[in-house]
């Protein structure tokens, strides 16, 4: 099986350390969420970089070890700075069957450019992953302006069926939406309900695999304003 956990957001300047301390949050919550994943290998706390170019290298959870990984990725690609730091790693050494890669762009404020965190997560057929916690994680540590958890299937079925576009917000059989979005969620939305310590709200929509909930769910949201996208360009993190 294979699913995504994301958490998207507008233009919010961020030092390094600032971002290493989301990382190691980060990365310590998955860690724990997802034990088989990430934790259970002989390089339990260890992440790989997947640098878009340049070498692979490894790097501990700690924030010191993290910093460093970001300034790399900054000297890197300085000419990209003001659009983010780009960070991608993979789990070293899981269980059989599994992957997790996380990526995220962040620290930046580009004004057509969304900062974001994804973790893309495959596991062996039948496994139980905790999809309200993890997105849960990235809504606490991230702050975004929205975000979703699903896959392939919910984002064809959106497509075809809601005329949803890739680059707008959108919620998956679990959803998060920041406090300014929250407050548009009309009261006929068929979903669990659960506030964040953020101010924002998680949805729990349906079970993996039900697409008709999530499009219906979807049409209600994007009815009532609570998916209308950033105004462009941005000058803010969220709506």
């Amino acid at each position: 099986m294979r699913r995504v956990v994301r958490g998207f957001w507008g233009p919010r300047q961020e030092s390094a350390e600032e971002l290493a301390a989301r990382w190691n949050t980060t990365l310590e919550r998955f860690a724990a969420l997802l034990p088989e994943a990430v934790a259970g290998g002989r390089t339990a706390g260890r992440w790989r970089t997947a640098p878009a170019s340049g070498p692979a290298g490894t790097v501990r959870t700690d924030e010191a070890a993290l910093l460093d990984a970001l300034r790399t990725a900054r000297e890197a690609d300085p000419w990209a700075a003001a659009n983010g730091t780009s960070l991608r790693l993979l789990a070293g050494d899981p269980a059989p069957g599994w992957k997790v890669e996380i990526a995220g762009l962040a620290g930046g404020t580009p004004d057509s450019l969304l900062q974001s965190l994804v973790a893309t997560i495959t596991s062996p057929d039948g496994a139980a992953l905790p999809d309200a916690a993890l997105l849960t994680a990235v809504a606490q540590t991230w702050d975004p302006d929205y975000g979703d958890v699903g896959d392939r299937t919910v984002t064809a079925a959106l497509k075809s069926e809601a005329g949803f576009k890739v680059g707008t917000p959108t919620i998956g059989w679990t959803g998060y939406l920041s406090a300014g979005r929250a407050a548009r969620v009309p009261a006929d939305l068929r979903a669990e309900r659960s506030e964040l310590p953020t101010g924002g709200l998680l949805l729990t929509v349906a079970s993996p695999g039900d697409t008709s909930a999530v499009v219906e769910a979807y049409e209600t949201l994007r009815k009532s304003g609570a998916l209308e996208p950033l105004p462009r360009p941005m000058n803010r993190p969220a709506l």
